[in-house]
């Protein structure tokens, strides 16, 4: 066995970190808990069946699918006790920083006092105009990260513990009053959660997600393939949700009822127009 582990963001880091000279056992965090229900205390059983139901009701996913590549892999985390570096890999926006307080916050109720806990979180790297992911790294970046990692101490993860608490309980003021950037180690996670308020909805019922996709539609009828993209594109500009085509399809068809489709193109139907002009 090695005496590092790294727990991470998703397979495509996987892909990159295996090619890089960085040794050490892997856990890849395959969730995402920026959408559906979630639960205070991370891995136990009121967790996964609120995990179980959304994947299987929303995403089609089978609860034997969903042990096979989640569960199967984050218990894992329950014993580290033979490992003495924990190297956390995630990102700058709010879907990685969701997954980050809850992995923290699992971390912590397993906590391994003779074990060193690191974490690695991409976003501003100088000279880029952009902010950065794992995967915009090449293995020698890789590699270059792993050796300014930043320690995190148990104070560290009990103040995720505390953000994630927060954001499990979703209530508008507390979330927007609190100060999550008390802990310099998580420098990304204010601006997650100011981005996570603006889904939130506004007088006329829509988040900022919601209006975007009506926006599209207000003057071009587009496949959902292409309002996909469009958002995509859209998110990349001007947010940090870092969401995928999942996320946004699930968008999509919550609003249906406004929506008319004639061969294969979505249109605003008059709800939908009278929705937007609220």
């Amino acid at each position: 066995m090695s005496k590092t582990i790294h727990v991470l963001n998703g397979d495509s880091t996987a892909q990159v970190l295996e090619k890089s000279k960085i040794e050490g056992d892997v856990i890849i965090w395959r969730e995402m808990l920026c959408e559906g229900p979630v639960h205070k205390s991370v891995g136990s059983d009121e967790f996964w069946i609120n995990r179980y139901s959304f994947f299987e009701e929303e995403l089609r996913i089978s609860r034997l699918e969903y042990y096979d590549t989640t569960i199967k892999e984050i218990v894992k985390l329950e014993d580290l006790s033979g490992y003495e570096e924990v190297v956390l890999w995630f990102e700058y926006d709010l879907f990685c920083q969701v997954n980050l307080m809850a992995l923290c916050t699992y971390l912590l109720a397993n906590y391994v006092k003779k074990a060193n806990y690191y974490l690695i979180c991409t976003g501003e790297v100088k000279g880029k105009n952009k902010l950065q992911s794992l995967t915009d790294f090449k293995p020698s970046g890789f590699e270059t990260l792993y050796e300014t990692k930043i320690a995190l101490s148990k104070t560290n993860l009990e103040f995720a513990k505390e953000s994630w608490e927060l954001y499990v309980e979703n209530d508008f003021k507390k979330l927007d009053e609190f100060n999550f950037n008390k802990s310099a180690k998580f420098k990304y996670l204010q601006a997650a959660i100011n981005q996570h308020l603006l889904l939130f909805p506004s007088k006329n019922g829509l988040n900022q997600i919601s209006t975007k996709i009506f926006e599209i539609l207000k003057s071009n009828a587009l496949s959902k393939e292409e309002i996909i993209n469009t958002l995509l594109i859209w998110q990349q500009k001007e947010t940090v949700y870092g969401f995928g085509d999942v996320q946004y399809n699930l968008y999509i068809n919550k609003l249906k009822k406004y929506f008319t489709i004639d061969d294969n193109k979505y249109y605003l139907n008059e709800k939908g127009l009278a929705k937007i002009n609220q």
